[in-house]
């Protein structure tokens, strides 16, 4: 592991300097803005229209739940038919659903009405991290530049956060409440086209034939669901903070500053990925995730206390340096776990997994901040992050990929075999691993 994390940080530019990398980077980080602008474009346009956080809430959750759902459905179609069929209609349905949410909204339409358009707008999201994730794959095939890859597009992912919902909180704030959402449509449309047209960085399309074996469910993978249960609660996070920190800062009559704070939460989550990328870690994957969402589940504690926003900044800023490991090893693990045929579906349900612990966590939090006032929406990071950390505890067993050869073989790689060692001292070897 260490030496892998070694070749990483010292190839970033070997990377960058890949024959046709940019072709497929630039497009592919413009097209992956709606997933960090969407739910929170959607929480300042319906509030705005119609003054209730709940309101609000409810929209974007059914927009998460929606992209949540589909998403793995995506990458499967992806897989088959190629990453171009699925681009080039689902751009086209996504931006015309923003543009038809933005006239509902305007028009003070009545919530059934928002919520169906939430829900083709949700599940047409462009699932453009995995594709590009597998098109590095394809490009790099076993080169050692391969985990310099995983590396860089885990940074990517978070810088995403950063941008994304900092750029339409801004545009929702300091110009019209529809303007992050005309801003998401326009990149999904420019990014996602562009994107699709990069014909030649496309991975090839297999499509089973009579005497294949039978496509392998990421799902079918134990460890998969785990990580499933700590994406969710991941999302909790980013959702509780959107909804709670746009509350607060409402509240006290400063609506301006919400995207300071949420950018230095989403800004210290980038620098940890960075951080992350350049670490020769000397502990195992699984170990580091345990530690890691122990810590996040710690950093979520004081946020519903805290009343003054410099302080909010800064407990803020603790939380987004403890998301990035916790995410990135999330991600890292599915390296050994899944077989490489589905593993395009798997990195499909942690990034679905992530939209519905934040669609969770959007409705809980607006319920909670019009009921019990703006601060008690962040009990929802505590909570999600909470329960997810002891499910991962209790599982914890199921994230040593034994089920699978490839698994197994990954683990035992790192683990020497020591002349004279019983089988439980190897377990316990295993387990550190």
């Amino acid at each position: 592991m260490a030496s892998a994390v070694k070749d990483s940080r010292s190839g970033y530019g070997s990377l960058l300097r890949t024959p046709g990398a940019w072709t497929f980077l630039l497009p592919g980080f413009l097209a992956r803005q709606p997933f960090a602008m969407l739910t929170i474009g959607i929480v300042l346009l319906v509030q705005s229209t119609t003054g209730s956080y709940g309101t609000a809430g409810a929209v974007s959750a059914t927009t998460g739940v929606s992209m949540a759902l589909f998403a793995p459905q995506s990458g499967r179609l992806a897989d088959r038919f190629g990453q171009r069929a699925v681009l080039l209609p689902g751009v086209l349905a996504h931006a015309a659903g923003v543009v038809a949410l933005i006239t509902l909204a305007l028009a003070h339409a009545p919530l059934w009405a928002l919520l169906a358009v939430a829900v083709p707008t949700g599940a047409s999201t462009p699932q453009v991290g995995p594709m590009v994730r597998a098109r590095w794959a394809a490009r790099l095939g076993g080169s050692p530049l391969m985990p310099t890859a995983a590396a860089f597009e885990s940074v990517t992912d978070e810088f995403t956060f950063v941008v994304g919902p900092v750029l339409a909180t801004a545009l929702c704030t300091g110009i019209h409440p529809a303007a992050g959402l005309i801003a998401e449509a326009a990149l999904t449309l420019a990014g996602g086209l562009l994107f699709a047209a990069q014909k030649r960085s496309q991975p090839a399309v297999h499509r089973a034939g009579a005497g294949d074996r039978p496509r392998v469910s990421a799902l079918s993978v134990p460890g998969v669901r785990v990580l499933i249960v700590a994406f969710l609660g991941i999302g909790a996070v980013f959702g509780g903070m959107q909804v709670s920190l746009t509350a607060f800062t409402q509240h006290i009559g400063q609506p301006g500053i919400n995207g300071v704070l949420y950018g230095i939460f989403a800004g210290g989550n980038m620098l940890a990925g960075i951080a992350c990328g350049a670490i020769a870690w000397k502990v195992g994957p699984r170990r580091r995730l345990l530690v890691a969402y122990g810590l996040l589940a710690l950093a979520t504690t004081p946020l519903w206390a805290v009343t003054a926003v410099p302080l909010l900044g800064a407990v803020g800023l603790v939380v987004g340096l403890c998301i990035a490991p916790a995410l990135i090893t999330g991600y890292t693990l599915v390296e050994t776990l899944v077989p490489a045929a589905a593993r395009t579906e798997a990195f499909t349900w942690l990034t679905g997994a992530v939209a519905l612990g934040q669609a969770a966590a959007a409705t809980s939090a607006g319920q909670l901040a019009d009921g019990f006032g703006p601060s008690s929406g962040f009990l929802v990071p505590l909570a999600g992050t909470a329960l997810a950390c002891t499910v991962l505890l209790a599982l914890r067993a199921h994230l040593l990929p034994r089920g699978s050869a490839a698994g197994t073989d990954a683990v035992t790689r790192h683990v020497p075999y020591r002349a004279g060692a019983g089988a439980e001292d190897r377990e316990r070897e295993l387990a550190r691993a």
